[in-house]
Formats: structure tokens, C-alpha cells, sequence
């Protein structure tokens, strides 16, 4: 489901290529400084099992044409350790690394995009989580916190005169910190690097 998710949004960005434009500027008439957006990948709820029942909102204020400050809520659910790369990893979705139980965050992330050319832009975005662990029962076993950064490089892709953006990137995340997690959990996280490159992004937009 989730590598369906990808190739849709790549086959999006292709087609709507030729509307690729610059950053923007206080001169340009459709300058907005604020919008609303979120990603792709809350079609990942559809999927027939182990759906995340992800939320995620995006909310961006253009300091200037180049530099966007963005504050994005987010919760979702995941019953594999985070060091496995959900797409490009068959060791994701595999019985045998599966938590006994599944772990639910709530995260307020805060992140700073910087325009480099026309709308290639990179990203520095830092997450605090608070997490609950729960048993297969689905009865809490314990509490959490983490840390979640992630490093993005991806483009801006202006349409219909600038109402709607896309932003395809590509990412390294990385779980900066994070609390003990309890018997069970750990012995599998554990086992699972801290960092992982070349995590896809796609985000969307509206301008307002």
C-alpha cells in the first residue's frame, strides 16, 4: 500500500512538472503568507491491515520568500520498531519484528524550510513526542517520550496560480532521544539503527 502511495505521487509530480517555480517574493501577486497542508500518507489509513490512523496538520508561516516556519500536530500508531525503513526494508511488517503490542504518539513538530534555488528547499524539523505503549489487548503498559528529528531536501511545485502546492522530498530521520521503552519493546527496537536515509516525503498545500 505504501510503495502504491509513492509511485501515485510520483506520477503526479511528473505530470505537473512544467508548473515548477521560483520561491517566492513580496512582488509576486499571488505571495501568501500563510497556509494549510498536510501528506500524502494519510492514505495509509486505507490499508486493509495495520492501519496507522494517522493525523497530521500542517500549519506554515512565510517569514519571507525564502524562510518558512511550520507547526505540524500529528498521532499516529506503529507496531514495528522505527529504525526499519517502512518502505525500502522487508523486515517491516514482518511477524518475527513486531512489537508485542503497538506504540501510539502524539507529536507537535516545529520546522524551518530554507529556499536554496528557485524551489529546491531544505528542512530542519524537530519533534517531541509523548508515546503510550500498549499490549496486544490493547490495555496501556507504559508511558513515553521521544525526540524525532528529520532532515529534508525536497522542491516546491506551485498550481492552479499558486492555490495548491506539492512538495515531493527525501529525508533522514533520526530518534535523537527517547525514554526506556518497556520489556518486549526494547529488545526488538534495539536491534534497529537510530537514523534512517532516504525516507520519502510528499506534502501538500493550500494557500491562503
Amino acid at each position: 500500500m505504501k510503495k502504491k502511495i509513492l509511485w501515485y505521487a510520483f506520477i503526479l509530480t511528473i505530470t505537473n512538472a512544467p508548473n515548477i517555480k521560483a520561491q517566492y517574493t513580496k512582488a509576486d501577486s499571488t505571495y501568501k503568507r500563510w497556509y494549510l497542508g498536510s501528506t500524502v500518507f494519510l492514505l495509509g489509513n486505507l490499508a486493509p491491515t495495520n492501519p496507522p490512523d494517522f493525523a497530521q496538520l500542517n500549519i506554515g508561516y512565510r517569514l519571507s520568500g525564502k524562510d518558512v516556519l511550520i507547526l505540524e500536530p500529528k498521532t499516529w500508531k506503529y507496531a514495528w520498531p522505527n529504525g526499519i525503513h517502512p518502505f525500502f526494508n522487508n523486515s517491516y511488517g514482518k511477524p518475527e519484528e513486531k512489537f508485542p503490542g503497538y506504540v501510539r504518539e502524539f507529536g507537535l513538530s516545529v520546522a524551518y524550510q530554507h529556499f536554496l534555488h528557485k524551489g529546491l528547499y531544505t528542512e530542519l524539523n524537530v519533534m517531541p513526542t509523548l508515546q503510550k505503549f500498549m499490549n496486544d489487548e490493547g490495555d496501556k503498559i507504559g508511558n513515553g517520550f521521544q525526540v524525532f528529528n528529520t532532515y529534508r531536501v525536497g522542491y516546491h511545485i506551485k498550481l492552479f496560480k499558486d492555490r495548491f502546492f506539492l512538495q515531493p522530498s527525501l529525508a533522514i530521520t533520526h530518534r535523537a532521544y527517547h525514554t526506556k521503552l518497556p520489556d518486549g519493546f526494547k529488545q526488538l527496537d534495539d536491534k534497529w539503527p537510530k537514523f534512517i536515509i532516504g525516507e520519502p516525503g510528499f506534502h501538500f498545500g493550500f494557500n491562503l
